[in-house]
């Protein structure tokens, strides 16, 4: 979508007559249905004047196109400036313009990450080389115009109010890569962005493609099919399995006649490689030139599905991450817009309320915004109050849109090394359901060890990281996690304490949202909303005083006051049974992510002892077994 569009003659008009803001104002509420802010305003107001000087002084053609906040399709994302025309060989070119009214910056040890104050606070933000870099390669990567039409692309960084400091920490070295790839333009620089546009587009015959770019259809491009089937290919981390197979191909199946619309549910637990088979799908799907988009509730679960399919090229990261959104951003999104929607972790989907959602119901988003969409669930992850993502849920809503339900069941257990008795185990011990299984479970392919400190579980996980293991530290949600304004961005913080074992660790630093694959994620504990979905060979779990058993009344309850998670218990203050159920699926939840093994402590003494007798029987009955064989 194009809130203002006009060739350069005419932005050069508005602007002498001073009505180039209200235009592109009423343009915005007209487009966009609402008010844009005032902040918004000010920023077209300051910035629309440097820019229609640098359009008159590079002397364009008067046919140039110029397109102000253009709305990339399919995200919340607006590019501030772009320019149309041919060059002096009759290529046809677009050149995108990100604009900043930043007068100075700080350099940060992250890519393409800087600090800059905006809003009054300093902030972590990506260097605006690379935004107006990201914007330009999906465009090329998503509309079929930019591909069938030939058209060339650019793009550049223009921060008017910038004067350069010496040395510059815009321009340090770690920043050189991107600068190369999208040039970065100061105050100073004017004439040099003058010749760059001039270069690139001063040719003019800009105005159709303006009506090209609008109109361009999103689906991938063959060099964005070719580039992520061939991070897939050799990755053993998706490989898929037996009954995985079979479901990727039910999906594919369901996929290939998107005239009619389809509710796919895949059901599974932990371990059942839900997202082994929604990442392939992710690529099936676009091999078929699909538009199609991996949607995941939580933000770290989707950083380390990239990083885990881009670690053979680190340098393509953006292209793969573009595929991926969060849930949250569907609410206003034009019916069947998408072709296919995967929804990984659909059991953490939100209704109405929900932190920083606009919508009413994610489910129902999703659905009308796609004709095919693919739901993976487990109705035993649900861990809020606020998560709504249940199977009837999801086919209540289908049915209400037309959508005919496809329903698949993955049984097999692929996590826990095939241990499926392990977590029926889990399931009888913390009472969360009734299962037929939960003697035993070949322990030469699973480990589970209960230990009486939390050293010791830290101990044996540092040592799996040392013999080239993946192993992490996680905890419930029982101690509060100090806000990065008081001097906790990023772990600094040892907020898990034990005292009575003179234990302390950071919870997972805010600013490391690749915590369950960076190096340094070992001396941090993450908590269920950074790991869920996620899995590791081996995991070191601390429970918390947030779940306690009484012995009187052989009963696991969860403890309002010591659970810290604000969203996770409000409105239950007076309903400890429906509490109590979410935090004992946050406790599978974290049990379940090893593959290999787990090592758990329990802060509760009664719970701790408890589960003692209860593991107590588990070797016994192994002690026997070992017996009888010989």
């Amino acid at each position: 979508m194009i809130i203002y569009s006009s060739s350069a003659r005419e932005f050069r008009e508005k602007v002498d007559s001073n009505l180039l803001t209200v235009t592109i104002e009423e343009a915005f509420v007209k487009k966009m249905g609402k008010q844009p802010s005032s902040g918004e305003i000010r920023a077209w107001n300051n910035s629309m004047q440097f820019m229609e000087r640098v359009i008159r002084n590079s002397k364009i053609a008067d046919d140039c196109g110029i397109l102000i906040e253009y709305n990339i399709p399919a995200t919340s994302k607006r590019v501030d400036f772009i320019v149309t025309g041919q060059d002096e060989y009759g290529n046809n070119n677009f050149i995108i313009v990100e604009l900043k009214q930043w007068d100075s910056a700080k350099a940060t040890d992250r890519e393409d990450v800087v600090l800059a104050c905006v809003g009054g606070k300093e902030r972590e933000m990506t260097h605006p080389s690379y935004q107006a870099w990201s914007y330009r390669q999906y465009l090329e990567d998503m509309n079929e115009a930019v591909q069938s039409h030939q058209l060339r692309s650019y793009s550049c960084a223009y921060l008017h109010n910038y004067r350069t400091p010496q040395p510059d920490p815009l321009q340090s070295k770690q920043y050189q890569p991107i600068i190369q790839k999208s040039p970065l333009f100061l105050s100073e620089d004017t004439f040099k962005l003058q010749e760059f546009i001039r270069k690139h587009t001063g040719q003019g015959n800009g105005i159709n493609l303006l009506y090209l770019i609008e109109n361009g259809k999103i689906r991938p491009s063959k060099k964005l099919i070719d580039h992520i089937d061939g991070l897939f290919k050799g990755n053993a981390e998706f490989t898929l399995l037996d009954e995985q197979k079979i479901a990727y191909e039910s999906i594919l199946s369901a996929a290939k006649d998107i005239a009619k619309k389809k509710t796919v549910i895949v059901k599974g637990g932990p371990g059942t490689g839900k997202s082994v088979i929604s990442m392939n799908a992710l690529g099936g799907l676009l091999k078929h030139k699909l538009n199609v988009k991996f949607v995941a509730p939580n933000a770290s679960f989707r950083s380390a599905m990239v990083e885990t399919l881009v670690k053979q090229q680190p340098k393509n990261k953006t292209r793969a991450r573009n595929l991926f959104v969060g849930s949250g951003q569907f609410f206003d999104s034009p019916s069947d817009f998408f072709d296919v929607l995967i929804v990984d972790e659909a059991h953490r989907l939100k209704g109405k309320g929900a932190y920083m959602y606009q919508g009413e119901n994610q489910i129902e988003d999703i659905i009308k915004a796609s004709k095919v969409n693919v739901f993976f669930i487990d109705d035993f992850q649900r861990i809020r109050p606020d998560d709504i993502g249940t199977v009837e849920e999801i086919k209540r809503i289908a049915r209400l849109n037309g959508s005919e339900v496809l329903e698949y069941a993955l049984s097999a257990q692929f996590r826990c090394s095939g241990a499926e008795g392990f977590l029926n185990w889990i399931d009888h011990i913390f009472q969360i359901r009734e299962t037929g299984n939960f003697n035993g479970w070949d322990q030469d392919v699973f480990q589970f060890v209960l230990m009486d400190s939390p050293h010791t579980v830290y101990d044996h996980i540092k040592e799996k990281v040392h013999e080239g293991c993946k192993a992490r530290m996680l905890a419930g949600y029982a101690w509060n996690w100090t806000d990065a304004k008081n001097g906790n961005p990023n772990g600094e913080i040892e907020d898990v304490d034990i005292p009575e074992h003179q234990f302390k660790m950071p919870w997972n630093g805010r600013a490391l949202s690749t915590w369950a694959i960076d190096e340094r994620g070992v001396e941090q504990i993450g908590c269920v909303h950074t790991s869920q979905g996620l899995e590791f060979d081996y995991v070191g779990v601390i429970i918390g005083n947030d779940l306690k058993y009484d012995p009187s009344e052989k009963r696991i309850y969860a403890d309002y006051e010591e659970y810290k998670d604000k969203l996770g218990k409000k409105g239950l203050k007076n309903d400890n049974q429906q509490l109590t159920k979410l935090i004992k699926n946050i406790y599978k939840v974290l049990i379940s992510r090893g593959m290999k093994g787990c090592f758990l402590y329990c802060r509760n003494p009664e719970l701790q002892a408890y589960l003692k007798a209860q593991w107590g029987r588990i070797l016994m009955m192994d002690a026997q077994s070992e017996t009888q064989s010989i």
